[in-house]
């Protein structure tokens, strides 16, 4: 009985998961995915608040202009964008991801975002 109890009971940590949570890479895909989300809706509030590292944020702000109004002045004009996620590589507290985004009357542009975990949530680091 006792050795079906175990059995019993090693299926069901195996079936729940526990503890088991998106893995890194979907985290990362989330944060993108967000990310791209946010640029369209021209959300540059969620983005300076919760998409771009604080380091990112501050090097945005060094040009003067808060975070948001940085990225409104460089992103206002910009219309229809669009983010197609490729490769996402994970390296510890590091990651990078390969995107394609294209805009209305702009060529399109393959790109790799690199992104850093900042408490346990992960984070634009560069837009570059």
């Amino acid at each position: 009985m006792r050795g079906l109890l175990v059995a019993v009971l090693l299926v069901a940590i195996g079936v729940c998961g526990c503890g088991g949570g998106p893995s890194d890479q979907e985290q990362v895909q989330t944060t993108v995915e967000a990310f791209g989300r946010a640029t369209a809706a021209k959300d540059y509030q969620r983005l300076c608040d919760e998409l771009l590292s604080p380091k990112l944020v501050e090097e945005v702000a060094s040009s003067g202009l808060p975070c948001e109004a940085a990225l409104r002045q460089g992103l206002g004009e910009v219309r229809a964008p669009t983010l197609t996620i490729g490769k996402i590589t994970v390296d510890d507290d590091r990651a990078t991801a390969e995107v394609n985004s294209a805009a209305q009357g702009q060529s399109p542009s393959r790109d790799t975002l690199q992104l850093e975990r900042v408490d346990d949530a992960w984070r634009i680091a560069s837009l570059r």
